[in-house]
């Protein structure tokens, strides 16, 4: 018994006299060891971002514009919606399971003191940006159906990519940066043809469409350039880092949700394409089933 007390209580006195410096730790602010290793590394995700979406948006949008030409290259086909179903799996899986948590993780940091913080910032501001998003999408159509100007359209993709692209620059979090530029990846191509198909449809002339195609292909890399500026102008361990950081993973999260929902999802679900054809619909809910549950599991290892 006396051996038992002697082997048990001695860990507990240790465990005991550790207790406060455990409770300090998990709340401290201080620059962590490693942290510039993490910068540098966030920073090489950033510039392969920005190549990686310049050339997936370039192809995305030009692809419906060959498509006149090229018929296999039409976004048309059924292969198509299945690739799109599966990116939008993806896309709104990175919404919801790497970039918000990343964003709730920020703003309801025990560094952030005051009862301001005790609001939930998360899910306000990837509300209002989900909203915000809604609100361009729809002026940018109503204009366009008045109009009878297909360009216009590009409107509210270039305010979504922009901001999509700032919150990626301005993150110096390597987990939140990997999965955001597969997502936006898919997302940049897929928007590419969309958007390639409207002005593939508005007959308009070459040089046009060849400003088009190359102001959308670089808005989102630009964004990212813009995000990466800001990102330098502050110390990433203060907690104006966590705040801008917080408040750019929420926006974007939300952007993403919409996105993958209304632009990508609605859209052809809803469309009489897929509603005639049970066979593609079933094949479409699988590879949105599939994308989602891919992204999701990298979760674990992101």
């Amino acid at each position: 018994m006396k051996n038992f007390d002697k082997h048990v209580l001695l860990p507990l006195l240790v465990v005991a006299a550790m207790l406060p410096f455990l409770a300090r730790g998990e709340c401290t602010c201080e620059i962590e060891e490693g942290e510039e290793v993490n910068k540098t590394l966030a920073l090489k995700y950033k510039l392969a971002a920005i190549a990686s979406i310049l050339v997936a948006g370039a192809i995305g949008v030009c692809l419906p514009i060959l498509g006149k030409t090229i018929p296999a290259l039409s976004p048309d086909k059924n292969v198509f919606f299945m690739i799109k179903a599966f990116a939008a799996g993806v896309i709104l899986s990175t919404g919801f399971i790497h970039v918000l948590p990343d964003a709730f993780e920020h703003l309801t940091s025990p560094c952030l003191k005051g009862t301001a913080w005790e609001f939930p910032f998360t899910g306000f501001v990837a509300m209002m940006s989900a909203i915000a998003t809604l609100m361009v999408d729809a002026f940018a159509t109503s204009y366009y159906k008045n109009s009878h100007f297909g360009g216009v359209l590009e409107l509210g993709i270039v305010v979504h990519s922009v901001i999509i692209g700032i919150s990626l620059g301005a993150s110096e979090s390597p987990k939140t940066i990997r999965p955001l530029v597969a997502a936006l990846t898919f997302h940049q191509f897929f928007e590419g043809m969309g958007l390639g198909g409207c002005i593939a449809q508005a007959k308009f002339k070459a040089r046009a469409v060849a400003i088009m195609a190359l102001f959308f292909s670089f808005t989102t890399p630009v964004g990212i350039a813009i995000g990466i500026g800001i990102s330098n102008v502050y110390d990433e361990n203060s907690n104006t880092a966590l705040i801008v950081e917080g408040i750019f993973n929420a926006a974007s999260a939300g952007i993403l949700i919409y996105m993958s929902l209304v632009d990508l999802l609605a859209a052809d679900f809803m469309s009489p394409k897929l509603q005639n054809n049970t066979r593609l619909q079933i094949g479409a809910n699988l590879s949105l089933l599939l994308g989602a549950g891919c992204m999701s599991v990298l979760a674990k290892w992101a």
